[in-house]
Order: structure tokens, then C-alpha cells, then sequence
């Protein structure tokens, strides 16, 4: 009975939003470095390209930046992945500074969901920063300032594209390190990193990459980013998109360089928690639970809590104060 309850709330939320476009398939080479193969298939070039990115320990590494600039509570600099998108080519972050500085100088990076807008994660924010940890919000690609005027939706971060959501979630990452090695030039000794839904992936992929991330809280969990697409509620219109010229195994080949699953070992350094919802949509129940199965395998630290509602009604009263409160006191103990 209450899964049917939440089940439904979570269609109603959906529904809320009727901007959703069913974007066309395309394989995106003109996405991916190197040269043409005219000898391969579209399929096969990526799939080429994506097990390269896997086996090249710099793929998420960025180029060292000294551009950054600080302006009242807003950080910019520039990114270090370059689209064809100029507004998209500038990363900004919103500052919120501990309000009692601590002898332990502590600070996390906080990526939002998918589609978030500009206030999204602000409330969390202020609540890390009267606990006496820095917080820095992160606007993901696409998002924000950096939405270019032909979209009205994050699109190009998630999308039937393959080669463009490869790129541009590694942007993502790529610009979270960068947030964190600025962090760290400010003095801040405890860095952690806090992602939700999509923003729980690129925080993963993040602290599987950056030794300076000490503490991951990943709120809303998958090993696979091609899985969520398939099956997630909210990303029905992106399946659309993609289930007549491409099958999931093949998918998920092509979008693993993105995907949590292969990282799990380098969390080992890393405590983390790990948040899923018992009615959720989104992100599958089961897919949640496989990834907490391969943090048991591989012996990773870890702490879980299961939220009980469902994905959007994660952000509803009271479930987001629960889900806040696990957030905050995680990092609080950890950091």
C-alpha cells in the first residue's frame, strides 16, 4: 500500500514539468578526440574510444588553473573541458563560508540533481556552513549561467547523444576537481564532496579520482549511469530517444567510462555514505542495492541509510529534512 502511494506522488511530481523533449539518437563522434575510422562502425568507434578512456589513468585529470575569481560569494574560472557552448565554458560555484572558523579548517563540494536550479541545495548549504563546514555549490554543465539560450532543460548533460553525454559529464568532473583544488589553496584541510542523484554519480566519479576528497556522501546510488537511463522514471523521455538504434548492454558498454562501477575500488580511501530511497523510480531500488553489495565485496568502508519515500519526494516535507539532517551529520562525524 505504500508503495503504491509513493509510486503515484512520484508520478504527480513528474508531471509537474511538461518541457520534456524526446531528442533525436546520435552517436556524437564529432564529440570524441581522434580521428575518423571510416573502416568501423559508429558503435564500434565509441566503444573503442570509451574502453581508452577507461585504461588512461589522466582522463579525469585537468590541466592546473590559476584563473579563478572570487566576487562576493560567487567563484568563477574557466572550465577545463572546452564545448562548442561559450556560456557552458565557464564554471560557477557559490561560496558559503563557515560561519565559526574551526581549528579543523573543513569544506565540501556540493554537486545538485540533474535540472536543479540556481537555488537548489542552497538551504543544505547554509545548514553546512552554520555547522561550521564550508560549503561550495557547484553549478553542474549546462546548468544555470551555463545554459545556453537554445535549451531550456539541462539536455546536453544527459541525452541520446552518446559521445556528448560522455564529454560532458567528464566536464563535470573535471570542474569538481578544479572547485577542490581551489578549496584546498584557501586552506580547507577536510575536503568531502556531497552529489544527489546525478550529482551522487559525478561526486563518486569524483572522489575515485581526487586524493584530496576525504568524505563522499552520495545521495541516490546506481554502479551503472547507463541502467538509471533505461529504467528511471525521469529519464523516460531519454530512453525514448535511444531504445530503437542502440540495446542497453551496449549502452551501458559505451557510457561505462561515466558509470561508478569500474572506480569502486579507489573509494577505498574514502568513507562514505551511502543514501537510497525505499520507493524510488529514478533511481531503481535494485540498482541502489547492487552498488551497496559491491561496496560490501570489495570491503569499502561505507555507512547506509535508507530513506523511506520515494525519489522527487525526497525534496518534500518531511523527507528532506531527514534526508538533510543524515547528510549534515555524516560529514559533521567524518570530516
Amino acid at each position: 500500500m505504500l508503495a503504491k502511494f509513493f509510486h503515484a506522488w512520484e508520478h504527480r511530481l513528474l508531471a509537474v514539468d511538461t518541457n520534456r523533449v524526446v531528442r533525436p539518437f546520435e552517436w556524437g563522434l564529432d564529440w570524441l578526440d581522434g580521428p575518423d575510422d571510416h573502416t568501423t562502425s559508429p558503435a564500434q568507434q565509441v566503444e573503442h574510444w570509451a574502453t581508452r578512456a577507461l585504461s588512461d589513468p589522466r582522463w579525469f585529470d585537468p590541466p592546473p588553473c590559476q584563473d579563478y575569481f572570487l566576487r562576493d560569494d560567487q567563484l568563477t574560472f574557466p572550465s577545463a573541458f572546452e564545448t562548442p557552448h561559450p556560456e557552458n565554458n565557464t564554471v560557477y560555484a557559490r561560496y558559503f563560508p563557515a560561519e565559526q572558523q574551526e581549528t579543523r579548517r573543513r569544506a565540501t563540494l556540493v554537486l545538485p540533481q540533474w535540472n536543479a536550479d540556481s537555488g537548489g541545495h542552497v538551504g543544505l548549504c547554509q545548514l553546512l556552513s552554520r555547522v561550521g563546514i564550508t560549503a561550495l555549490r557547484l553549478s553542474l554543465p549546462y546548468h544555470d549561467e551555463r545554459m545556453p539560450p537554445e535549451l531550456v532543460r539541462a539536455d546536453y548533460i544527459v541525452s541520446p547523444n552518446i559521445g556528448r553525454t560522455l564529454q560532458v559529464n567528464r566536464q563535470a568532473v573535471l570542474d569538481a576537481r578544479r572547485a577542490i583544488t581551489w578549496l584546498a589553496a584557501q586552506g580547507y584541510e577536510r575536503i568531502g564532496i556531497l552529489g544527489t542523484s546525478l550529482g551522487s554519480c559525478l561526486a563518486m566519479l569524483t572522489a575515485t579520482h581526487e586524493p584530496l576528497v576525504r568524505a563522499a556522501a552520495l545521495n541516490h546510488i546506481s554502479p551503472f549511469f547507463a541502467d538509471v537511463v533505461w529504467e528511471g522514471l525521469s529519464t523516460a523521455h531519454v530512453r525514448a530517444g535511444l531504445e530503437d538504434s542502440i540495446d542497453l548492454d551496449l549502452l551501458r558498454r559505451l557510457w561505462l567510462p561515466i558509470s561508478p562501477h569500474p572506480y569502486i575500488d579507489k573509494m577505498a580511501d574514502v568513507t562514505s555514505l551511502l543514501v537510497y530511497a525505499r520507493y524510488d523510480l529514478s533511481f531503481p531500488v535494485h540498482l541502489s542495492k547492487q552498488l551497496i553489495l559491491d561496496f560490501k565485496r570489495y570491503e569499502i568502508p561505507h555507512q547506509v541509510t535508507v530513506l523511506p519515500c520515494g525519489h522527487y519526494t525526497t525534496g518534500k516535507v518531511p523527507f528532506k529534512w531527514l534526508d538533510g539532517y543524515t547528510l549534515v551529520q555524516f560529514l559533521r562525524r567524518t570530516l
